[in-house]
């Protein structure tokens, strides 16, 4: 696929993560004894995260959440989190992959979004589209939130999957675009096709006039689609700050997948209204699912349902060895689970 608006390069990211390193950085443990309490993180505009939520609910038990800003790439999110400008973040398992392949020292330990039959994402072209197949997008532009990400990856596969050749898919141009202008995007013909999800997808399809080309939930069925990282570095000087923050979000969403949804939104609600973001809480009515199964567990076949692309786009050289990136270590209540599972539970 032809990109545009390329990301900055995982090794930029490597080189910035060495020199702030150098410098300091705002999550280190005092004295090497004392672990850190208050973690820096990037947020998501008229919306709760996890993380958000976790410590809404009394679940990070102690640990104060510092939001820094907000970000729209997952990608963007985890450098940050590598080069130390915030402690944690999460990205699409492709990337997580990418930037640890390419030097970052991160671990993965829960898994944060994902994709099920009430939550999921769909590429939509306009209704009287001339567009049907995987072939009709050959030479034709798509939107998507970033390159490196979940949307690019699903792209790939589903072109790759319909019998597209490498060159053919390469003509298929991805352009980056601000979830929130998507839609009006597509509608103005400034793009052929694109990426929504969540709310957005709910409140374009409301409208009406759009249809859905494919979604990744038909074409992949239910997934967990990325982790929250941390730096090595952070877990080893602060394991027990790492452990109440993991199960935490592990706790939070098992909240949001057993609570009535009515009672989700509305303490989604009092989260954003308290927080003073000058942000809007009407999205809020299209939240239907968390889209994370079980606790956030991570395991192998949600980094090789990526092999593929990640071969595709020489983002990995011979076998990928999922164990390698992720931990189930600091999630308490993944470790209740492996008496009676065979989750892998360390990274190594």
């Amino acid at each position: 696929m032809k990109r545009f608006l390329p990301l900055a390069t995982a090794a930029t990211a490597i080189i910035l993560s060495m020199a702030v390193s150098a410098c300091g950085g705002p999550a280190t443990a005092s004295g090497g004894s004392t672990e850190v309490t208050t973690l820096k993180y990037q947020g998501s505009a008229n919306s709760v995260t996890l993380p958000e939520l976790a410590a809404d609910l009394g679940y990070l038990d102690g640990l104060t959440l510092e939001w820094v800003g907000n970000t729209i790439s997952g990608p963007q999110d985890i450098q940050s989190a590598a080069t130390n400008q915030t402690d944690f973040g999460g990205a699409f398992t492709g990337a997580v992959v990418k930037l640890a392949d390419a030097g970052a020292q991160i671990t993965g330990v829960v898994n944060y979004y994902g994709s099920d039959d009430k939550t999921f994402t769909g590429f939509y072209v306009p209704k009287d589209s001339p567009i049907r197949t995987a072939k009709d997008l050959i030479g034709k532009k798509i939107g998507v939130n970033t390159l490196g990400g979940q949307s690019e990856a699903v792209i790939h596969t589903y072109l790759a999957n319909n019998g597209l050749s490498e060159a053919q898919i390469k003509q298929v141009q991805l352009v980056v675009l601000p979830p929130n202008d998507t839609e009006q995007a597509i509608r103005r013909g400034q793009i052929d096709a694109g990426s929504l999800g969540s709310v957005l997808q709910d409140k374009a399809l409301a409208t009406g006039g759009l249809r859905a080309l494919f979604t990744d939930v038909e074409f992949f069925g239910s997934f967990p689609g990325g982790q929250y990282v941390f730096r090595d570095d952070f877990i080893k000087k602060n394991p027990t700050t790492v452990r109440t923050f993991t199960t935490g979000v592990a706790k939070a969403i098992e909240w949001e997948t057993t609570t009535p949804r009515a009672d989700v939104i509305a303490r989604f609600t009092k989260i954003i209204q308290a927080r003073g973001r000058s942000e809007s809480t009407d999205a809020l009515e299209y939240w239907k699912s968390v889209g994370v199964p079980n606790a956030g567990i991570i395991d192998d076949k949600h980094f090789t349902l990526w092999a593929g692309y990640l071969k595709d786009a020489g983002l990995i050289n011979g076998e990928l060895q999922p164990s390698k990136y992720y931990t189930n270590d600091f999630n308490d209540l993944a470790i209740a689970a492996t008496a009676t599972s065979s989750t892998p539970a360390s990274k190594g």
